[in-house]
């Protein structure tokens, strides 16, 4: 009786590892990604001195944060959460939008539509490289000055 259960618990635990680690490889977005300034591009700029961006799995979905310093000194952050579903979702802390839709294209790529009072103001598509190192994040629309935007941010893993 010992040994069934034992056994059973064992096979539980290694189910419930193995899964977890299906979900986070799905996402090769997932970790912390620092801002390469000198190979990204601003338009218009200037180019924030750093930004660092975080996806970690929470809820069924993934948690974002961005910590960064922009081009005048002052500390940027943003944050929401997201099934990655297309659905909107509140995007706090972000100027040109006050919600945001985020979908999985694949295991490396996703697009973002922003919105400001329901409107369309940017579409994000983010791209992992095959080997896993970099991130790159291109914004194209207009921002809440009503400039259009056309950025292309390189990131790499932490």
């Amino acid at each position: 009786m010992r040994k069934s259960l034992l056994v059973g618990a064992l096979v539980v635990c290694a189910v419930m590892v193995f899964s977890s680690s299906i979900v986070l490889a799905a996402d090769n977005w997932i970790g912390t990604w620092k801002l390469n300034v000198e190979k990204s591009k601003y338009s218009p700029g200037p180019a924030p001195k750093s930004l660092t961006l975080k996806y970690e799995a929470s809820q069924g979905g993934i948690r974002h944060t961005s910590d960064g310093v922009n081009a005048e000194g002052k500390a940027t952050h943003t944050t929401y959460s997201s099934k990655f579903d297309g659905k909107d979702v509140p995007f706090e802390g972000n100027p040109d939008a006050d919600t945001h839709a985020p979908k999985k294209i694949d295991d490396n790529s996703f697009e973002n539509v922003w919105k400001k009072g329901g409107k369309a103001t940017v579409t994000v598509r983010a791209v992992v490289s095959k080997d896993g190192k970099t991130f790159t994040v291109s914004l194209t629309g207009k921002n809440a000055k009503g400039e259009t935007v056309n950025n292309t941010a390189v990131f790499e893993k932490e």
